[in-house]
């Protein structure tokens, strides 16, 4: 998952609730790049590329602060797909299973459902599972490997890819960092 490098952001209905979702991405973008600008350049160079691309994205779709495209999802089909996500996140969730709950074709679906979440399918379903991975790491003392499998992430090294390539670190210097600001 590309598309973040701070740490959870909630995912907007609406496209009030939908414009604080990306600013606050973009702010999160921007705060892990100013706190990783000493320790890790690369990992700040890549929240600042991300928050760009947010930015970019968000004045392609949004030109001169014309109304959101009314193609995106409906409101029973965000929370029917959410439930669903949420049932299923430990196993496959495949984008065809997705588009059935909402009786929608594929294609029609992933591109509703990116006007709706600002995410491929693909990549929500993976942003969903790092959060869940990133509160099971504060709130348990279990291994990676069980969070991982918890998660919905093959296995360990798995979980680690990603978790490295959103938040700029390995899971477990996250899991210390972050449990050391707690005591």
């Amino acid at each position: 998952m590309d598309s973040q490098a701070g740490e959870s952001f909630a995912v907007a209905t609406n496209p009030i609730e939908h414009a604080d979702s990306w600013i606050q991405s973009v702010i999160g973008l921007l705060d892990v790049a100013t706190q990783k600008l000493e320790s890790s350049k690369e990992a700040a160079q890549s929240a600042l590329e991300q928050a760009t691309s947010l930015l970019q994205e968000q004045v392609r779709e949004h030109p001169r602060g014309s109304s959101r495209a009314a193609s995106g999802l409906l409101a029973w089909q965000v929370r029917k797909v959410r439930e669903y996500l949420d049932a299923h996140i430990t196993g496959r969730v495949l984008v065809l299973d997705l588009s059935a709950v909402v009786n929608l074709s594929e294609a029609h679906f992933s591109r509703s459902f990116k006007r709706t979440f600002g995410l491929a399918p693909h990549a929500f379903v993976l942003r969903r599972r790092l959060e869940l991975a990133a509160r099971l790491m504060l709130e348990s003392t279990e291994s990676l490997t069980d969070i991982a499998q918890r998660c919905g992430f093959t296995d360990q090294a798995h979980l680690c890819h990603h978790f490295r390539r959103s938040m700029g670190e390995s899971p477990a210097a996250w899991r210390r960092a972050r449990r050391s600001e707690l005591i």
